[in-house]
């Protein structure tokens, strides 16, 4: 069972930065495309930003030039740099994974807990 952990939020002013983290545990498998969703209150669920295994990128239109997401295939951890943040920039961030059990041969999608990202004015 792949379990996905979370770490890195908090409060923040404006034009501030933060560094999220999330880290795949359990055994055996292997990771395709990591990256991280966010969702404010009251409004869907939002893509931030993707990257595959072999580090193609893929950034929400909102986020672009201000957010890189980046992973560490060794240490099945995925990371997300987010600079000049915004008051809107304020939700719960989820980290998501997919990936393929070896064991069986199934794919999976996992999602993190969620960590709250709160950007001050």
């Amino acid at each position: 069972q792949v379990q996905l952990v979370e770490s890195g939020g908090g409060l923040v002013q404006a034009g501030g930065s933060l560094r999220l983290s999330c880290a795949a545990t359990g055994s055996r498998f292997n990771l395709n495309t990591m990256g991280w969703y966010r969702q404010a209150p009251g409004k869907q669920r939002e893509l931030v930003a993707t990257v595959t295994r072999s580090g193609s990128t893929n950034y929400g239109d909102s986020v672009k030039g201000r957010f890189t997401v980046s992973r560490d295939n060794a240490k099945n951890t995925v990371y997300l740099q987010m600079n000049t943040l915004k008051p809107e920039d304020t939700a719960v961030y989820y980290c998501n994974a997919a990936g393929v059990d070896l064991p069986t041969a199934r794919l999976f999608e996992v999602w993190g807990q969620g960590t709250l990202v709160t950007v001050s004015s």
